[in-house]
């Protein structure tokens, strides 16, 4: 095979024209390069659990894998805003038994001090 443009020869399966650089009849017939994704995007419990105790966790994860894996990303966005619910949900009622056990405490002691004097 001759090059079109300057009229060395080629090889057969050549793409383009080495020394010109113009592409050959070739070019149009090999497929554009598309690689294959390594992984298969599907959604994924074990990084929802993950990320449902460590919530920083999967706020990276989604971040990293928001456009090539969505669906992976959206199970670890799930986890880590359920996780930080349930967090901040048992945060509101430790607070309330404290104060409320706080109250219970200082009102059996308000009681039992006018009885020891």
């Amino acid at each position: 095979m001759f090059c079109k443009n300057c009229g060395s020869q080629l090889d057969d399966r050549a793409v383009i024209c080495p020394h010109c650089g113009t592409p050959t009849d070739n070019y149009q017939q090999q497929a554009p390069y598309n690689p294959a994704p390594s992984t298969v995007d599907s959604r994924s419990g074990g990084f929802a659990v993950l990320c449902f105790f460590f919530p920083v966790v999967g706020l990276i994860l989604y971040l990293i894998w928001k456009d090539t894996l969505p669906l992976r990303a959206r199970s670890c966005g799930k986890g880590a805003l359920i996780g930080v619910i349930v967090w901040v949900v048992l945060t509101i009622l430790y607070i309330v038994l404290i104060v409320a056990a706080a109250g219970v405490v200082s009102s059996t002691y308000s009681a039992l001090i006018p009885a020891i004097l």
